[in-house]
């Protein structure tokens, strides 16, 4: 049995998905390829690969729609790779589920080192070392499962939801920065803006607004974000 890490790489241009195939099974990666969104639903519910690129402009079902069915079922890792490159599209991606975006033209190497970074973060099948838990009135966010669980029921939060959470109640009442969050959450080799870290807060209040009157997740004006414990 293959041991080589799945990747589904969605794209409804042949040349772009076979110079990724290329590259990415040179790093080791086994390659699925898919090109229509249909076509992405089925292999993603077939294959069940470790992380999903998704191209956005595809025929039958655009990459949003893509996505929004994975995470009906799945928290695993989605890269939208793009050739709409406004901020409306790139936040609405992030508000979908995606846990990074590139925009076409792309350098594959950066796509690798990306695509690396995400997998170092959220590696399903690997061992923890630690149970690394964070544990608050009716609250629990778990890094070694990424679990997060309210009230004692589990709460379907994407990877990168979960980390910056999980960071910031490691960290009570610090403030951090946008530009910090993005370096120790999404590490140094992500290119992103300071909007992200904002899509991410946002997504994470719906999920936790209001559970408890002993911690808040607050925002500092003109500065960033802090998990406040009362």
């Amino acid at each position: 049995m293959s041991t080589k890490v799945k990747i589904l790489f969605c794209d409804d241009d042949k040349n772009i998905c076979e110079l990724v195939r290329l590259y990415l099974e040179k790093e080791g990666f086994e390659v699925i390829i898919a090109e229509n969104g249909r076509q992405a639903v089925n292999s993603f519910n077939r294959e069940n690969p470790a992380l999903v690129i998704l191209d956005i402009l595809m025929p039958e079902m655009d990459g949003y729609g893509v996505c929004k069915e994975i995470r009906k079922n799945s928290s695993v890792p989605i890269i939208f790779l793009t050739a709409k490159g406004d901020v409306f599209d790139k936040v609405l991606g992030l508000e979908l589920g995606a846990d990074d975006y590139m925009v076409k033209p792309f350098d594959v190497k950066e796509l690798i080192a990306r695509m690396k970074a995400v997998l170092r973060r959220f590696d399903r099948e690997g061992e923890p070392d630690k149970e690394d838990v964070v544990v608050y009135d009716k609250i629990s966010i778990n890094l070694s499962n990424y679990e997060l669980k309210i009230n004692g029921v589990v709460v379907e939060i994407p990877p990168k939801e979960l980390e910056v959470l999980y960071y910031l109640a490691s960290n009570p009442n610090k403030v951090f920065t946008r530009d910090q969050l993005l370096s120790n959450v999404w590490g140094y080799d992500y290119y992103g803006d300071s909007r992200t870290v904002d899509v991410h807060i946002k997504r994470i209040r719906e999920k936790i607004e209001n559970v408890s009157d002993k911690w808040n997740l607050k925002t500092v004006h003109r500065v960033g974000y802090k998990f406040e414990v009362l």
